[in-house]
C-alpha cells in the first residue's frame, strides 16, 4: 500500500472551479462524440451512406483535430490576456461549438453518396477548429487548478461524475430521431411536433411516479420499454431521423452555449499569475507542441496507454449500436434506440459507481495499482460481451452497457490525473509550465491513432458483409464477426495498455519529491 500524503486545506479545488470543470463535459460529450454515434444512424440508415464513406469522412475528422488542437494548445500557452491564457479560449470556443453543432446535419435527402462525404467533410472543417479552440485550452485549465496528488484525483472524478449527464443525452439521441412524431414531418410543423413529443413525456414521467407510488412494478416495466413515452411510429412508416436529428442538435446547441458563459466566469487559472507572467516565463515553440513533449519519458508511458485503450475499445460504440439494432433487436431500429437509453442510463448509474470505487483504490493503493485494477476489469467485462449481447434476454446489454462504464470511468478519472502529475515532472525538468503542449501534443497523437481505428472500424463493417438495406436479414456471418470484433478488440488493446503501464514510473513517493523540489525552486502555488 502505499505511503498516505494528506491534502492541504490551500490545495483543494473550490466546488465552484469543479462544477465549471464538470460543465465542460458538455462539450467534450457533445461536441466530439455525439457526431462519431449520430453520424452512422443518420447518414447510413436513414440516407443510405455507405459506413466506408462515413468511416473515411470520420477519419478526416480526427486529422482536422490533430492539426487545431496542436495549433490551439500552443497558441493558449503563449497568451497573456487579462482574463489569463485559457479562459478567452474556453469563451469563445464554449460558445461558438454551441451555435455550430446544428450545421453538422444541415444537408438534404437526395443528394448522392459522394455528395453528403463532401458535406461532412466540410462541416467537419467548420466544426473541429471550433471545438479546439475549446478543448485545448479547457484540457489545460483542468491541470492547473490543484498541485495535490490526491486532489487531482477528486477533481477528475468530480468532472467525471458531471459527465455521466450529457452521456444521457447521447444515448438518448437514438430514441429522440426515431420517435413516431417525425414521421413525415417538416421544420414548419416542428413546434408541434416538439409539443407532442412534451405531452407524451410529461405523461410518461405521471405514469413512472403514479406507479412507484402505488408499486405496480408490471406497469413500470411496461412504461420502460417506451423511453420518456416517445411513442415509436407505426408499424411501415419511417420517422424523418435526418430532422430528428437537426432538431435535438439544435436544442444541445443552446445548452452548450449557456454551459460555455458559466464555466468562463467559475473557472480560474492558479499557475498564471506566478508561474507564467511573473517569472515571464518564455514562449513554447511549436516544435515544443508537437514533438519535443515526447521527451518526457512519463508523458510517453501514458499516453501509450491511452492510445491502446481507447484504439482497442473505439470500435464499442459502432459496433456495439449495431450489435443492438441487428442482432439483438433483429433489425428495429425504434426498439434499438429505446435500448440504447436504457443502457445509456445504466453507464451512466454504473459509471457513478466506478468512479468512486476506483477513486477510493487509486488513493489507498497508487494510481498505478488503481489503473491495472481497472484495466483487468475491462478484459473481463468485453469477454462477457458475447453472452451479454443476446437476443434472447435483452436486457442483458443494459448490464454490458453498465459494466463497461464503471471500468471505462475509472480508466479516464485515473489517466486523467496522471496527466496532471506529469505537467509538474516536466516543470521539474524543463522549468516551464507548457500543459497546452501537453494536452496538444497527446490530443494529435491519440486523434491520429483513434482515426486509423475509425477508419478500420468502418472498413471493417463493411468487410463483415452487413447491408443496411437488408434490415434485420443479415447474415449469419455478418451478425457473428461483428459479435466477435466487439468482444476482441478490445481485449487486444487492454493487454498492450497493461504492458505499456509498467512503464510509468509516477507514484505517489515520487510526486512527492517532485513537488518538494518545485517548491524549492520557485515557491508554492
Amino acid at each position: 500500500m502505499s505511503q498516505t500524503f494528506p491534502t492541504a486545506a490551500g490545495d483543494r479545488v473550490p466546488l465552484a472551479q469543479k462544477f465549471g470543470m464538470g460543465l465542460g463535459s458538455v462539450h467534450d460529450m457533445w461536441g466530439h462524440w455525439l457526431y462519431v454515434g449520430m453520424a452512422y444512424q443518420v447518414f447510413n440508415i436513414y440516407l443510405g451512406v455507405s459506413p466506408a464513406w462515413i468511416g473515411r469522412a470520420l477519419l478526416i475528422k480526427l486529422f482536422f483535430e490533430a492539426i487545431w488542437d496542436s495549433v490551439f494548445g500552443w497558441w493558449s500557452d503563449n497568451t497573456r490576456t487579462r482574463f489569463g491564457r485559457r479562459r478567452p479560449f474556453i469563451l469563445v470556443g464554449s460558445v461558438l461549438s454551441g451555435f455550430a453543432l446544428p450545421l453538422l446535419f444541415a444537408a438534404r435527402p437526395g443528394w448522392s453518396e459522394v455528395q453528403y462525404f463532401w458535406f461532412m467533410v466540410a462541416t467537419l472543417a467548420v466544426f473541429v477548429p471550433i471545438m479546439s479552440c475549446f478543448y485545448m485550452p479547457f484540457l489545460s485549465i483542468g491541470a492547473e487548478l490543484t498541485p495535490d496528488y490526491h486532489e487531482r484525483t477528486a477533481l477528475a472524478a468530480f468532472r467525471s461524475v458531471c459527465q455521466k449527464v450529457p452521456e444521457v443525452a447521447m444515448f438518448a439521441a437514438a430514441a429522440f430521431t426515431t420517435a413516431g412524431v417525425w414521421v413525415a414531418a417538416s421544420w414548419a410543423d416542428v413546434p408541434a411536433r416538439l409539443g407532442a413529443l412534451a405531452q407524451q413525456t410529461g405523461a410518461w414521467f405521471g405514469g413512472v411516479f403514479g406507479n412507484l407510488f402505488h408499486l405496480d412494478f408490471a406497469a413500470l416495466g411496461r412504461l420502460a420499454q417506451t423511453l420518456f413515452g416517445w411513442l415509436p411510429p407505426a408499424a411501415g412508416a419511417k420517422p424523418n431521423i435526418l430532422l430528428g436529428a437537426q432538431v435535438y442538435t439544435v436544442l444541445l446547441g443552446s445548452v452548450m452555449i449557456v454551459a460555455g458563459v458559466v464555466m468562463f466566469f467559475l473557472l480560474r487559472e492558479r499557475y498564471y499569475e506566478k508561474l507564467v507572467v511573473g517569472r515571464n516565463q518564455e514562449r513554447v515553440t511549436i516544435l515544443e507542441t508537437l514533438v519535443l513533449a515526447l521527451r518526457c519519458r512519463p508523458f510517453r508511458a501514458n499516453l501509450c496507454m491511452a492510445l491502446a485503450y481507447g484504439s482497442g475499445t473505439a470500435l464499442v460504440g459502432t459496433f456495439g449500436y449495431y450489435a443492438t439494432v441487428y442482432y439483438v433487436c433483429k433489425g428495429d431500429v425504434a426498439a434499438a434506440g429505446t435500448w440504447n437509453f436504457w443502457m445509456g442510463l445504466s453507464g451512466m448509474a454504473f459509471g457513478f459507481l466506478g468512479i468512486p470505487f476506483y477513486a477510493t483504490l487509486a488513493r489507498r493503493l497508487g494510481k498505478k495499482t488503481g489503473m491495472m485494477a481497472v484495466q483487468l476489469s475491462a478484459m473481463a467485462v468485453f469477454i462477457a460481451t458475447w453472452w451479454l449481447y443476446t437476443p434472447e434476454v435483452r436486457w442483458l446489454q443494459v448490464f454490458a452497457s453498465g459494466l463497461i462504464a464503471f471500468t471505462s470511468a475509472g480508466f479516464w478519472m485515473i489517466y486523467s490525473s496522471i496527466g496532471a502529475d506529469v505537467m509538474d515532472y516536466d516543470e521539474l525538468e524543463s522549468g516551464k509550465r507548457r500543459e497546452g503542449a501537453f494536452s496538444a501534443c497527446g490530443a494529435w497523437i491519440m486523434k491520429f491513432g483513434m482515426a486509423i481505428a475509425g477508419w478500420l472500424t468502418s472498413e471493417a463493417l463493411a468487410l463483415t458483409g452487413f447491408d443496411a438495406a437488408l434490415g434485420g436479414n443479415q447474415s449469419a456471418s455478418a451478425i457473428f464477426t461483428i459479435r466477435f470484433l466487439l468482444a476482441a478488440v478490445p481485449v487486444a488493446g487492454l493487454l498492450i495498455a497493461f504492458i505499456l503501464l509498467a512503464r510509468l514510473g509516477l507514484t505517489q513517493e515520487k510526486m512527492a519529491e517532485v513537488r518538494t523540489a518545485l517548491e524549492a525552486r520557485r515557491g508554492q502555488v
